[in-house]
């Protein structure tokens, strides 16, 4: 049975291959899921993959706004597609506190992305949060 953590880093790797393709076209969710056998998590890795490619302008403009030194387009793959996760979690996913998202997204930075990874994509979260907040959540 796959956990919660483990849902998160297998959809990071679907979205970092899914960036490389330059597609996010929500109708080719077969071809990526086509190794994925686990029931556990099947209606979150549906979910959030069903709002990255539907929401990605959205979720992508909550981190450009809370960057401060780089563009998208500069940030390394890995970190932008853990960012995507936990933002779309944060945005518009009920029931997953924003500190787990933050947290997970931490954690798979250190295992997948540069020295400095973890730092930033921590600030780009901090500032995600703030921002969701200020705005009451209304995403949620």
């Amino acid at each position: 049975m796959m956990t919660r953590k483990e849902a998160r880093e297998f959809m990071m790797q679907v979205f970092f291959q899914m960036d490389a393709n330059h597609s996010f076209d929500v109708d080719d969710k077969a071809k990526y899921f086509a190794d994925f056998s686990d029931k556990g998590q099947e209606k979150y890795c549906s979910e959030i993959f069903s709002l990255i490619c539907n929401k990605k302008d959205e979720i992508d403009k909550l981190i450009t706004d809370n960057m401060r030194g780089w563009t998208l387009s500069r940030m390394p793959k890995t970190d932008l597609a853990v960012l995507r996760v936990a933002v779309c979690e944060m945005a518009y996913m009920k029931g997953i506190p924003e500190t787990v998202s933050i947290n997970e997204a931490v954690e798979l930075s250190k295992k997948y992305g540069t020295e400095e990874s973890h730092s930033y994509v921590n600030g780009i979260l901090a500032g995600v949060y703030r921002e969701l907040e200020k705005r009451g959540t209304e995403e949620k």
